[in-house]
């Protein structure tokens, strides 16, 4: 594995940060040297976040106990601690790797600096920083819904994390849907509710979706063998009803328990909404795009 590669983007402003499956985008708005500042301790702070988080793979491919474990590094942390909400439930902390990393690199970003606004886009999992009379727009790509797909993210509102996920993207899903979206108070905690919720969208034992061990794909998956989604067949309008009805119940208890601020269900053409989707971006103002899975595979980073 080639080491942490830094580069700007062609527009000179956003940083591009690689290394291994971790793939960022990093922009911050503000005074140029605090910019710079800022860049600079995020590329601090990158140079050593996978070596950490191989270190400890072993126990982060396990599943959430009743008691939280102690981790080393502090995006480990991160991980266990978005992931030990769902508990009994089955959930690694995996499930929530590239919000975590989102997040470990925004807060190293802004720490000490005096900035506008900021985001970390980890292929699609977004962490984002705002300041008193700030917003961000966002367009979720891929979902075929043109301007529905915009929210504008405001300073007064609780988001600061977007994610999503489904059977389409590089994420291996226990569920059918094309992508949920979910709007949280963090990346890690919204992509792991975007993993669950992308899990329970869905039809057990149907004739027309196509599942295989998840470690007969990667034997390195912490989903071991558990099956997942490999393909979905056409499916009649009750079927993807069901299937949506069965995410938006997962949706609505999570919303219940305050663990998301909000979600957006697509299947086959059709979705669903849970709890304030914020809107209001207008349709000629520059967005960051939100791509539709991230770019790190559950339980793709090896040692």
């Amino acid at each position: 594995m080639n080491g942490p590669a830094v580069s700007w983007l062609a527009d000179g402003r956003r940083l591009h940060l690689n290394h291994g499956p971790i793939d960022l985008i990093v922009e911050a708005f503000g005074e140029e040297r605090e910019r710079l500042a800022a860049y600079r301790q995020a590329v601090r702070r990158f140079e050593t976040i996978l070596d950490e988080l191989v270190a400890e793979l072993p126990a982060l491919r396990r599943p959430a106990g009743a008691k939280a474990r102690p981790f080393t590094s502090s995006t480990a942390l991160r991980m266990e601690t978005a992931v030990h909400a769902y508990v009994p439930a089955f959930v690694t902390p995996m499930a929530a790797v590239a919000g975590s990393v989102a997040d470990e690199i925004l807060a190293a970003l802004v720490e000490g600096r005096t900035l506008a606004r900021a985001y970390v886009n980890n292929g699609g999992d977004v962490a984002f920083h705002l300041t008193e009379g700030e917003s961000i727009d966002v367009a979720i790509a891929g979902t075929d819904r043109g301007f529905a797909d915009r929210l504008a993210i405001r300073f007064t509102d609780p988001v600061r994390g977007i994610a999503t996920s489904g059977w389409r993207g590089r994420s291996h899903s226990l569920g059918i849907a094309d992508a949920v979206t979910v709007l949280a108070r963090s990346a890690a905690a919204a992509d792991t509710a975007a993993t669950l919720i992308a899990n329970a969208v869905d039809l057990p034992g149907h004739p027309g979706v196509t599942r295989v061990p998840a470690n007969g794909i990667d034997p390195d998956s912490d989903l071991r063998g558990r099956l997942v989604t490999k393909a979905v067949g056409q499916l009649a309008s009750a079927d993807i009803a069901e299937a949506l009805e069965n995410g938006v119940a997962t949706a609505n208890s999570m919303l219940a328990r305050d663990l998301i601020e909000a979600a957006a269900l697509f299947l086959c053409g059709e979705s669903r909404e849970c709890g304030s989707i914020i809107s209001g971006a207008q349709a000629d103002t520059p967005a960051l795009v939100i791509l539709p899975a991230p770019s790190i595979r559950k339980g793709s980073i090896h040692a």
